[in-house]
């Protein structure tokens, strides 16, 4: 097939590499892509968030699937778009992408499907703020509605800090405040055609900075997968799939359908084990990231043919996608300075080093070509990935190659999945 993906991170390199592993010839396109991307897709001058500009080059190069990595040309319409010219394309029109694109938008949809979440208010002004913050009660929980790059929600005990995180997003539109659900975390994928839904492996991400889950939230500083503590709770992963399958993913699916916005893509469920049962912490209309860094490794069917399904209306005709017995472990490596104001164009070296360690590979985020060699150009720079038998294995393998690594000022965890390699 002729594929394009959009976007230019770690999640859209993890595809890529995915489509690369299969046994076929795939043609693979990227834009804007990166300097890790361009070494397994050809990189073409085409802006991702533009409708039209997305779909005259997919008109002139006949190309058979559009997957649509990140968020933002999905609220652009780009998916729409695609769909009008009759291309395939692997991504939720510009309706349906309001279940990320807006908090509330997403909270309603789960209340009239009966999708268990947490209670929340949509609050437009300070002192509506102030009213909710005191009716939820603390821990407080303030997301902004909108798009925020993986870091416009704040949780604290500390009332004065979530009025000041609800004040910096106000000015540009209503923020929620929620009910603060206390549990493990787990993200969990759907492929979904607008009809049937095929569930993906769970995995578990790390959103605080440092160690022990301390400092502020990001994108994402590292995950694994499968979870093998789900057992504890559920009798196993598959039972733990099955319900989160059936109370979540299929009412939300139906009721999206219903009201006439058909979502067609990749439905992310943010998901919490409380005391009360699994409930939804927020939905994403894509691939998550980093969770897709260590989902995808261990996919055992064709990727381009689960995707293709999907954008084609088909995905009956296939059985759930099986995955490996194997364990996977990304750690992301940030620049100086992220989440707040990360410090760019630094040089990077030993990544042949790193990716020559037995069971590891680079997926790259934000890097770019820069006087014969590569540069940091944002906040989350490499995903560091280490396969294995064990978890022991695997984070051994990511760890291992991240020490090949060297930016200035460079920061990542140092505690990924070493609570389950303890259990």
């Amino acid at each position: 097939m002729r594929i394009l993906v959009l976007g230019s991170g770690a999640r859209e390199h993890a595809i890529i590499l995915a489509l690369r592993s299969e046994d076929a010839d795939h043609e693979v396109f990227a834009a804007p892509g990166n300097a890790g991307i361009a070494q397994d897709a050809a990189i073409v001058d085409v802006d991702a968030n533009d409708p039209a500009a997305v779909t005259a080059f997919a008109d002139a190069e006949a190309i058979d699937l559009v997957v649509i990595g990140p968020e933002a040309p999905l609220i652009a319409g780009v998916a729409d778009a695609l769909r009008e010219r009759g291309v395939p394309v692997f991504g939720p029109g510009k309706a349906a992408a309001q279940l990320e694109g807006s908090k509330a938008f997403a909270k309603r949809v789960m209340d009239a499907a009966g999708v268990p979440t947490g209670r929340a208010v949509r609050a437009r002004t300070r002192a509506e703020v102030e009213a909710a913050l005191d009716d939820l009660g603390s821990p407080h929980v303030v997301k902004a509605d909108g798009l925020a790059a993986g870091k416009g929600v704040i949780v604290t005990d500390d009332r004065a800090a979530a009025l000041a995180h609800a004040d910096a997003y106000l000015g540009s539109g209503p923020v929620l405040v929620e009910e603060f659900l206390a549990g493990p975390e787990v993200s969990l994928f759907f492929l979904s055609d607008g009809d049937h839904v095929l569930p993906l492996s769970p995995a578990q991400d790390f959103k605080r900075l440092g160690d022990g889950d301390s400092g502020p939230n990001t994108g994402g500083m590292g995950a694994y997968s499968p979870l093998p503590w789900l057992t504890e709770r559920f009798g196993g992963e598959a039972e733990f799939v099955r319900q989160v399958t059936r109370d979540v993913a299929e009412p939300v699916i139906r009721q999206l359908d219903a009201e006439g916005t058909p979502f067609i893509g990749l439905l992310y469920a943010g998901l919490i084990l409380t005391d009360a049962g699994v409930k939804v912490i927020e939905f994403n209309a894509r691939f998550g990231d980093p969770e897709t860094q260590v989902v995808l490794p261990r996919l055992v069917d064709p990727l381009s043919e689960l995707l293709l399904a999907a954008a084609s209306g088909t995905l009956e005709d296939h059985a759930a996608p099986a995955f490996a017995d194997a364990v996977a472990v990304t750690v992301v490596v940030a620049s100086e300075g992220y989440p707040a104001a990360p410090i760019t164009g630094r040089p990077i070296s030993g990544l042949d080093a790193a990716a020559a360690v037995p069971g590891a590979h680079l997926a790259h985020a934000a890097t770019a070509e820069a006087d014969g060699g590569l540069i940091a150009t944002g906040g989350r720079v490499l995903n560091v990935v280490g396969t294995g038998t064990t978890f022991a294995q695997a984070r051994d393998r990511a760890y291992r190659a991240l020490a090949e690594i060297s930016l200035e000022g460079a920061q990542h965890r140092t505690d990924i999945a070493a609570r389950v390699v303890e259990r």
